[in-house]
């Protein structure tokens, strides 16, 4: 979803707050084992985009029935761009990752987003050096990056290929969902519901004919997955989509960004728990520890900001 930047209330409602965040801990950090599910006898690209579709047509119809104006040309473009890189290739590229390393897994390597963040502002985008604390966050998380990719001794050779190969896709993923964060600010977008319905909604028409052009499906293909898939596309759209960026949506309004930036090393311990509990996924020892480590770099970077 794209960043809003509205101005903090200085007074909410702290039931509503917490409910609120609650939310976005548990509905993005489950997101992960219902992609999963999703992908898991259907072809991810193709899942991924009738899931944004049902969802954009959703939000993008809520917001002009309630009155938001028609997005001008301008917005249109600079929603499709954001579009694009957020949903287009981003999760693309998790969906297609996850088919590779356990979901639990993938969402570590999601958690450690300010990673990407932190380094594209600073070198790219011409911020000023982030703090210590913020750079001793960033060499302890790619310390716990190396740990989670690193072969385990246990492995076999294609266990190692499996790992590197969706570790390369979650993490060009991440790098695509960074720089569309980055330059949310930079464009001219609409307002928050109706900009991420475009978004969504493009995001999905770019996915189809990608999907239609390298996997085994055609355009009615929704019609013949298996009932596991489509009730973890409804989940997907409904909680994870809708109800979660609401809730996101008023965060971004209503909270410190330094509170709602914690999103990003709750959700992947909350992905671990469902993945080991749910999805039968087993982490190593080694993974274990690398997670641990990502997740104190990713609170270091965090609590560094300045």
């Amino acid at each position: 979803m794209q960043a809003v930047t509205s101005p903090v209330s200085t007074n909410p409602n702290p039931v509503t707050l917490w409910a609120n965040l609650i939310s976005v801990y548990i509905l993005w950090g489950s997101t992960y084992m219902f992609i999963h599910f999703m992908t898991e006898r259907m072809p991810p690209l193709y899942m991924i985009s009738a899931r944004y579709l049902v969802s954009g047509s959703i939000l993008y119809g809520y917001a002009r029935l309630t009155g938001t104006p028609r997005p001008t040309l301008a917005e249109w473009k600079s929603s499709a761009i954001i579009g694009v890189l957020l949903l287009s290739i981003a999760n693309g590229c998790l969906s297609m990752g996850i088919q590779y390393i356990p979901s639990s897994m993938a969402a570590l390597l999601g958690g450690l987003l300010p990673v990407f963040l932190l380094s594209l502002n600073w070198v790219s985008f011409g911020r000023k050096r982030p703090s210590n604390l913020a750079l001793t966050g960033l060499a302890i998380g790619l310390i716990g990056i190396f740990l989670l990719v690193k072969p385990d001794k246990m492995e076999s050779t294609s266990g190692i290929d499996a790992k590197l190969i969706g570790f390369a896709l979650v993490a060009l993923g991440n790098f695509s969902w960074a720089v569309g964060t980055l330059l949310t600010p930079r464009l001219s977008l609409p307002s928050a519901t109706i900009s991420s319905g475009i978004q969504m909604i493009l995001g999905g028409l770019i996915l189809l004919p990608v999907s239609l052009a390298l996997e085994p499906v055609t355009l009615f293909s929704i019609f013949h997955a298996p009932p596991k898939a489509i009730y973890s596309m409804i989940y997907l759209v409904i909680f994870g989509s809708i109800i979660g960026f609401s809730s996101y949506s008023w965060l971004a309004r209503n909270a410190s960004p330094q509170l709602l930036s914690t999103y990003a090393f709750v959700n992947p311990v909350v992905a671990m728990l469902l993945g080991t509990t749910f999805a039968g996924e087993i982490f190593s020892s080694q993974s274990f520890l690398g997670a641990t480590i990502a997740l104190v770099g990713v609170v270091l970077i965090t609590l560094g900001r300045k």
